[in-house]
């Protein structure tokens, strides 16, 4: 009896280069220590990573009646963490927020904040509150 051989269609997948390895490693590291930073300042964390097909929120925090959601840019030096969070980023926070609001309605009466959280090497995270808002 003839044995029947397997064929796959489906490719190997590439590994991913390694710059984006490392890319995706250091921006998880600094979103746990984005987290760790907003959980010391009395918040407690909703969602971490929320995609959409408008963009992703880091992270969605909350403190008594305000919901903040959270960007977080590791770089080099803080500056460049700052420069890094374009308008056209903010926008798609935004749609990604609203779309965050529609499917958990009732934190929609709750004070809606847009925070950055700035980290680098050698430096203590840096939490700019209201660092942009849905009216520009």
């Amino acid at each position: 009896m003839a044995k029947a051989e397997h064929t796959s269609t489906a490719k190997p997948s590439k590994p991913a280069a390694p710059e984006r390895v490392a890319a995706f490693r250091t921006g998880l590291s600094a979103e746990a220590r984005a987290a760790a930073l907003l959980i010391a300042k009395g918040y407690r964390i909703l969602a971490k990573r929320f995609r959409t097909p408008h963009g992703e929120i880091d992270i969605i925090a909350r403190k008594r009646d305000l919901v903040t959601f959270v960007e977080v840019k590791a770089r080099a030096s803080l500056d460049d963490a700052a420069y890094a969070v374009t308008p056209r980023q903010q926008q798609r926070i935004i749609d990604a927020a609203q779309a965050w609001l529609m499917t958990h309605p009732e934190h929609a009466e709750f004070e809606l904040r847009f925070d950055a959280i700035l980290v680098a090497p050698r430096s203590l995270p840096r939490h700019l509150i209201a660092a942009f808002d849905a009216s520009t």
